[in-house]
């Protein structure tokens, strides 16, 4: 018999208590078989396109902890890679990316895109496989405009300072980029849905840094469009948003948007988390600090968003991903308390 997988039921806006849990970079570095089998890998893009180790590495947070969501283990930057940008991982430094020109604009090929993503759909078909029927499996892409800022700077910078200026001095190349960006993000959302994935993410992690106009027409409109895609063809599968640092903005972001899923990070104060939430699902939004130092400080903010959101649609989450020097006990002490209280 197939397991009922919570996470969708509250994502179609049903309250489910206690609520289901998982965390964004769950198949980390804070796992030491994570740190094992990213050895056996090689580089970081190797584990990525390895269909055998990505789905090692995506189960390993399964296994241990038993969460109800299992995230697709990739890079947003799969998508600039695939079109044929140069994309390298340096330890200690991240992603580096060959900068794009306004003029290279035209030139991103998008003609061996699914080839050249077509270990990341078959690690999505495995995992459908052998997750448990009752884990809901979460495929993923990045946000046009954060996924712009990287292919522009060439690697992450504090305020996106040189996308910003891109954006000013070149609008029609960056238009256009927003508008490649959307339509092949969609493509491999699609893919990912067809080989096994019941929800999407979208991460918008730099969409805090915009002014009012910036914010519509970057990241509102872009991720707009990509839901429109995935939802003529799967018109049924939800679709989760994530505009890292938005503020204010969270209003409205999912009606503008189209998404069902609302990823709030941890500066959004709970009073205003349980005005979203009367538009549909949220999901966050614990401080991944409080989950490093544990103690009082993780259990007074695991109680005070589940006081707060738990009578309503709510998945619970980090406001952002989990931290490599995160203690294991403290990832075991969340999922207890958040398991063991009850409505």
């Amino acid at each position: 018999m197939t397991g009922k997988r919570i996470m969708l039921d509250v994502l179609g806006g049903e309250t489910v208590f206690p609520p289901p849990i998982w965390m964004m970079r769950q198949a980390g570095r804070y796992l030491p078989e994570y740190r094992e089998t990213r050895k056996r890998a090689g580089g970081f893009l190797d584990l990525c396109y390895n269909p055998d180790l990505a789905v090692e590495v995506t189960l390993q947070p399964i296994e241990r902890f038993g969460f109800d969501a299992s995230i697709l283990f990739s890079d947003i930057l799969v998508v600039p890679h695939a079109l044929g940008r140069g994309v390298a991982f340096e330890e200690g430094r991240g992603p580096v990316l060959t900068p794009i020109t306004a003029a290279e604009v035209g030139e991103l090929d998008a003609e061996a895109f699914h080839v050249n993503l077509a270990p990341v759909y078959e690690t999505v078909r495995r995992l459908r496989k052998k997750l448990p029927d009752e884990t809901t499996l979460i495929g993923f892409c990045g946000a046009p405009w954060t996924v712009a800022t990287y292919m522009i700077a060439g690697h992450g910078t504090p305020d996106q300072a040189p996308a910003r200026l891109f954006a000013y001095r070149e609008p029609q190349a960056f238009a256009r980029l927003l508008r490649i960006l959307a339509e092949q993000s969609a493509a491999y959302l699609i893919r990912q849905i067809e080989a096994g994935a019941d929800a999407v993410q979208i991460f918008d992690s730099w969409s805090g840094v915009l002014d009012e106009a910036c914010f519509e027409a970057f990241c509102v409109e872009p991720v707009a469009e990509i839901v429109r895609r995935v939802h003529a063809v799967h018109p049924n599968v939800p679709v989760i948003g994530f505009p890292k640092g938005a503020g204010h903005r969270y209003s409205g972001y999912r009606q503008k948007t189209g998404i069902q899923g609302l990823g709030l990070d941890w500066t959004v104060p709970l009073a205003a988390a349980r005005d979203l939430q009367r538009g549909g699902a949220v999901q966050g939004n614990l401080d991944p600090l409080r989950l490093v130092a544990g103690g009082k400080a993780l259990s007074e903010g695991v109680d005070a968003i589940l006081r707060a959101l738990g009578d309503g649609p709510l998945i619970f989450n980090l406001g952002h991903g989990i931290t490599p020097e995160t203690p294991i006990a403290h990832v075991e002490a969340m999922v207890r308390q958040v398991r063991s209280i009850q409505g």
